[in-house]
């Protein structure tokens, strides 16, 4: 059993060694690392109108381009959160269900908050909004 932790152990030295090298700051006149942001926990909310109730659960990604631009979009979270929970609330089965429903939802999503930080930051900050998952039942 030592024996095993010993290999284990051996093995990962290497791999740590390698994951530091890895990091290195970006060179001058190079583009900006791009990073995503997870909007979590996830977006849950009802939507729809009628006597049964329909819910959605959205897992988002925000794809930036750079740390200054993770940085104002990690500050202007809270609004975000709002904008989207208020677009998908706003949404109808119909809307959802049709084939290209959740792409356009999607770009609208995107929109939405290219919009937000147009306001708040002058500028759009956000390239990509990606769904990691988006239940609606």
């Amino acid at each position: 059993m030592k024996v095993w932790i010993a290999l284990l152990l051996a093995l990962s030295l290497p791999v740590m060694a390698f994951a530091e090298e890895a990091v290195k700051e970006p060179e001058e006149g190079a583009p900006p690392a791009v990073a995503y942001v997870s909007l979590v926990p996830a977006l849950v909310g009802n939507f729809g109108a009628g006597p049964k109730l329909k819910f959605f659960k959205a897992d988002i990604a925000l794809r930036v381009s750079g740390a200054a631009a993770e940085t104002k979009v990690k500050h202007h979270e809270p609004l975000i959160r709002n904008q989207l929970v208020m677009l998908f609330s706003q949404q109808t089965e119909a809307s959802i269900g049709v084939a290209g429903g959740k792409e356009v939802l999607r770009q609208e999503a995107l929109k939405q908050v290219q919009d937000v930080l147009n306001q708040e930051e002058g500028q759009p900050l956000v390239d990509d909004l990606l769904f990691n998952n988006l239940i609606i039942q």
